[in-house]
């Protein structure tokens, strides 16, 4: 199980994440799904280490949680320049010596040894995955995976992320796209004002949008549907 415990997190005199409280079972997919600003990459870059809260415990089947314990996918995540696909890999080699890039190409289809300034949005982010997932980690953290994915792409995504959570592994997605997260999460969890307001099983997930709905401010529906009526 990952437990956080109390955590709080601000910029400056903003208050972004207040007394959060969360528990996610271990071997599950897990979406986390919340307005723009709501705080969503701060939660996951707390979890990770990127940036430190004011407060707050992180355990890990009830062990402090370590870095090493994940693999994080980034929303843009980041590559050095004048390198190539091939060379990027071969940095986690160590790390994961029985995992292999062009078996995994195989599906991803990338040209490893063009420079990855050349790779499309899309291509970036399969290179990215495939360096996660050769770290073989215990909790993968995804944020926005599916962006800038096409149509084929996104399915052989959720195909991985289906078996990684037979396979054992705690998944921990975001994604703007509710559908993408209606077929693979076992749990989403909605995050609001600076803490986990509710949390959905598979059968309660028709109950999620409604909640979302209901965090639409009035007035801006009034004013859409005055301007369409122009």
């Amino acid at each position: 199980m990952l437990l956080i415990k109390n955590l709080n997190l601000k910029y400056g005199k903003k208050q972004v994440l207040t007394d959060l409280n969360w528990q996610l079972q271990a071997s599950q997919v897990h979406g986390l799904v919340g307005l723009n600003g709501a705080g969503k990459t701060s939660l996951l870059n707390s979890i990770y280490g990127i940036i430190k809260a004011q407060s707050g415990d992180f355990t890990w089947q009830e062990e402090k949680l370590k870095r090493k314990h994940i693999a994080y996918l980034q929303t843009h995540p980041f590559f050095y320049a004048k390198i190539t696909g091939q060379e990027y890999l071969k940095l986690f080699e160590k790390q994961n010596p029985h995992f292999s890039a062009s078996e995994w190409n195989q599906i991803f289809e990338l040209p490893l040894r063009n420079l990855v300034e050349s790779y499309s949005t899309g291509m970036k982010k399969k290179l990215a995955l495939l360096g996660i997932l050769s770290l073989d980690r215990p909790i993968l953290v995804l944020d926005e995976p599916a962006q800038g994915l096409d149509l084929e792409s996104n399915e052989v995504l959720k195909q991985i992320i289906s078996r990684l959570s037979q396979k054992g592994k705690t998944i921990i997605i975001t994604s703007h796209i509710l559908d993408i997260l209606w077929n693979i999460c076992d749990v989403i969890h909605h995050l609001h004002s600076g803490n986990i307001q509710n949390s959905y099983l598979k059968v309660n997930f028709d109950n999620l949008k409604k909640d979302l709905e209901k965090h639409t401010e009035q007035n801006k529906i009034t004013q859409i549907n005055h301007l369409i009526s122009l």
